[in-house]
């Protein structure tokens, strides 16, 4: 007997073209590296309310069917680049990728080759990203999925995926930070850590005569994060306290085969400095992004390809 177990789970997808069909016939599969995968088929569930002089339970009934679940990544160079597209409703134009409206879906399918099983996932959507760099480790994240349908199999989509791709993974000390603007004034020297997320609403949206969704609705883009530094003076603690706006520009890499992200427009939410022991105060300051008229987003990613 054998049991399925994380050190062969694989994990493969594919773009689709209309929203909870897999391309076919022969889908280009291709490989994902993940750190994790817990996007899995639920249901809901509905218990009867039937009375009995016994006081049992007569009847339990499955509902909807849900799929949902996470995949966590450690972030590197070009793997994840249409999942980037899928978390901010946009297209790479020239290598640069904004917040937009275009909806993208996608085929997951989790290979659990020891015990040769399959599941697949159709009209999975991204509804979140995030994105976590610490100080001295790699740069990691998740994208949060939710889909429409799922069914598992013996056979894969396609016997042998497009394999991914192989760069290291980022680390957070080879790029640059800067809050406030890019010249070397505004550049942040004390940062500890640096988080993003992207929330986009996204809802299953069921009818009368079907268990599946007839459509996933988006709500907005919303993007928050938070920033960690040591408190040395008020300049950073006086933006919240002021209500001032600002701006991040995070480089991940280094002059190519890296990213640039872009958040024009920010306010800090927040300016907590506790004191907990004798090390040094650390600054924790959570933002909200806005939309920017000049840079027509709230989040733009920048790719610089190699050369």
């Amino acid at each position: 007997m054998s049991f399925a177990s994380g050190s062969s789970h694989g994990l493969r997808y594919i773009a689709e073209d209309e929203w909870g069909t897999t391309p076919s016939p022969d889908p280009a599969m291709i490989s994902l590296r993940h750190t994790s995968c817990a996007v899995a088929l639920t249901k809901d569930g509905f218990q009867s309310n039937e009375l009995r002089s016994d006081r049992q339970i007569t009847d339990f009934r499955h509902g909807v069917i849900r799929v949902q679940g996470d995949i966590g990544i450690e972030f590197s160079y070009g793997e994840y680049d249409p999942f980037l597209e899928g978390a901010l409703f946009g297209t790479w134009s020239d290598n640069v990728l904004k917040a937009g409206k275009v909806r993208k879906s996608y085929t997951l399918e989790r290979a659990f080759t020891d015990i040769t099983q399959f599941g697949v996932f159709t009209g999975c959507m991204v509804n979140s990203l995030s994105l976590s760099i610490p100080a001295n480790a790699m740069v990691t994240g998740s994208f949060g999925f939710i889909g429409k349908g799922a069914s598992y199999g013996t056979d894969p989509l396609k016997a042998e995926p497009t394999e991914s791709q192989t760069g290291s993974p980022f680390d957070s000390f080879t790029g640059e930070i800067h809050e406030g603007g890019t010249e070397a004034g505004h550049k942040i020297a004390t940062v500890t850590s640096i988080d993003i997320s992207v929330e986009n609403g996204l809802e299953p949206a069921f009818v009368v005569g079907s268990n599946v969704a007839a459509e996933l609705p988006h709500g907005r883009c919303n993007v928050t994060g938070s920033v960690s530094c040591y408190f040395e003076d008020m300049a950073m603690l006086n933006k919240f306290i002021n209500e001032t706006e600002s701006e991040i520009t995070l480089k991940l890499g280094g002059a190519t085969s890296s990213y640039t992200l872009f958040l024009p427009r920010i306010k800090y939410t927040g300016g907590d400095n506790p004191a907990s022991g004798e090390g040094p105060l650390m600054l924790n300051m959570p933002f909200q992004a806005l939309y920017d008229s000049s840079a027509v987003t709230a989040f733009q990613i920048t790719r610089h390809p190699p050369t």
